[in-house]
């Protein structure tokens, strides 16, 4: 290394370097050209006693008039041209004027070590961002960044996320069988209750003193009835013989009839035949009518005749109308014995009891019986109170203790925990996705139920906002006592699953006239793949067509991508 000093005003490479980077953002640049003794400048100094290297290691010693940082001019020139430096040189120059004007005073050994340390990491820092920037815009232009993820094999869900309110699907009102003083409401509304659980209880004594009015009541009911049946049985001889004639005249006529209607269609037949063949005989006379002197038209003339007459004389159908005739006066018989065997029927109806009076007295008693029958029942069965048919919650009470209730009054509603639901509502986007049988997810609070699809109503309805959307119904299968009806629960659909399949970020799919298409990078160079798509999730999307597992896609699609474009890719 050489001790040899340098003309005053000559710079070294290191001080070429530093002027080079003057106005940049390094701290303090400017002042370490100002700073040393002699010729030759302070921080060049230091290197040459120092043993430290800049990374804090022992290094040989270095001659400065050897020591360059490898920055070429263009290069150089490029970065201080820009406008931020430009901007932060202005500045630089006015606090090198406001130094200059105070008192300087000497760096120390301590001092002028660590400003070259801060000197030469930062020379480092600029050399790397250099050429990380030449690497981007190289010599053809500047390259675009893009963010890109690898096509992947996996499994995806799609699901409709929505929210309803839990209701029940079993609601049953209770209503007062019996006409009875209440004894003892033993629920609120709001209560939860258990199958069997005993609601209400109706007052002991009032049941049964209207117990033992119903008890007598269907007797006296039965005994009218009999007294009456008994004194109008005289005439169900007359009336059994009738019915029996009238059956068999039925037939009898029904026969007669079948029979007559036989014959006038051989008749009718017979008849048409004749005719029939008379024409036939006709239109060949007219054939031989240039001929009239021949045989053949002779004997046709004949026939002619002959059909005429069998017309008018046949044997065969005279003997089938005297028959016709014989049979018709039977009919007429039959017919006026059975209306003699109606008006036989009738009168022994009218001695045993008027129609009327019949089905009165039959409407009567049966409508006593059943009604006392009921109403005994009904007394039997309130002796055990109102009891709960199933689990759930009290909604409403109606009935208070001490008070009589009228038959058919309402006491109280009863919702079911058991058989619970959540009502939600999907619009028009989702209505094909979803369907019967499909398996859910609801949270109500911090618990999470299992659900199923049971029912998708029909006609749409609008919303607050003035959308269609349409009712839909999720069964809660696995309900237990933390279930609040009328809250509102969360609810996630799950519509479609597929297993094994390429997937993408929904981001990365892109739609044009042609379809859908993706942008794959492939060596640093955008390209356009047309896909098919399956079932999609909130942030992947299933791909059928077009695209393989591991291919780079682009997820940050922006309007100035363009395929054969080159880009550089950062992965996300």
């Amino acid at each position: 290394m050489s001790d040899k000093k340098k003309p005053k005003n000559s710079k070294t490479e290191n001080e070429n370097v530093v002027d080079i980077l003057e106005g940049s953002p390094l701290e303090n640049a400017e002042d370490l050209k100002q700073e040393g003794t002699g010729t030759e400048p302070a921080w060049s100094e230091e290197m040459e006693s120092s043993d430290d290297a800049p990374d804090g290691s022992k290094a040989e010693s270095i001659e400065p008039e050897n020591t360059q940082t490898e920055i070429p001019e263009e290069e150089s020139v490029e970065l201080v041209t820009t406008t931020k430096y430009k901007e932060l040189s202005e500045k630089k120059k006015k606090e090198k004027k406001e130094k200059k004007k105070k008192e300087k005073k000497p760096l120390d050994r301590a001092a002028k070590k660590k400003r070259r340390r801060i000197i030469l990491c930062s020379l480092l820092g600029v050399v790397i961002v250099f050429f990380a920037v030449s690497k981007v815009f190289g010599s053809s232009g500047p390259q675009t960044f893009v963010m890109t993820t690898g096509a992947i094999t996996g499994e995806i869900e799609q699901t409709i996320s929505t929210s309803g309110t839990v209701t029940t699907e079993t609601t049953k009102s209770y209503f007062s069988d019996v006409d009875v003083k209440i004894g003892d409401v033993a629920v609120a509304a709001g209560d939860a209750v258990k199958a069997g659980d005993v609601l209400i209880s109706y007052d002991a004594e009032d049941l049964a003193t209207k117990t033992t009015l119903a008890q007598l009541k269907i007797q006296s009911n039965q005994g009218n009835y009999n007294n009456s049946v008994q004194s109008n049985g005289q005439k169900w001889g007359d009336l059994n013989e009738a019915n029996v004639n009238i059956s068999v005249l039925d037939q009898q006529i029904a026969d007669t009839e079948a029979y007559i209607t036989n014959l006038e269609n051989k008749i009718e037949q017979k008849k048409s035949d004749l005719a029939y063949e008379g024409a036939l005989l006709q239109i060949s006379l007219l054939d031989w009518q240039d001929h009239p002197d021949s045989d053949e038209y002779m004997n046709l003339q004949k026939l002619v005749q002959l059909n005429s007459y069998e017309q008018q004389n046949n044997a065969e159908v005279k003997g089938w109308e005297d028959e016709l005739a014989v049979y018709n006066k039977m009919l007429s018989d039959y017919k006026e014995y059975r209306s003699e065997m109606k008006s036989q029927k009738s009168s022994a109806e009218a001695g045993r009891m008027t129609s009327g009076a019949r089905q009165e007295l039959e409407a009567d008693n049966q409508t006593k019986g059943i009604e006392a029958s009921d109403s005994l029942e009904s007394l039997q069965a309130a002796a055990n109170g109102v009891v709960a048919e199933f689990d759930g919650v009290v909604t409403e009470v109606n009935a208070v203790e001490g008070g009589t209730v009228a038959t058919g009054s309402q006491l109280l509603k009863l919702e079911s925990t058991q058989d619970v639901m959540v009502r939600v509502t999907v619009t028009k986007y989702d209505l094909d996705k979803i369907a019967v049988g499909q398996n859910a997810k609801v949270t109500i609070g911090s618990q999470e139920y299992e659900g199923k699809v049971t029912k998708i109503n029909k006609m749409a309805e609008q919303n607050n906002s003035g959308a269609s959307v349409v009712g839909t119904e999720i069964k809660i299968t696995n309900p237990d006592s933390e279930v609040i009806l009328g809250v509102e629960a969360k609810v996630i659909i799950s519509t479609a699953q597929e297993k094994d399949v390429v997937l993408i970020p929904v981001t990365a799919v892109n739609v044009d006239m042609e379809g859908e298409f993706v942008y794959v990078v492939q060596e640093n160079i955008l390209v356009k793949k047309r896909i098919t798509t399956g079932i999609s999730s909130d942030t992947m999307v299933q791909v059928t067509e077009g695209l393989s597992e591991g291919e780079q896609v682009v997820t940050d699609v922006t309007a100035n991508l363009m395929e054969g474009m080159a880009v550089a890719t950062m992965s996300q």
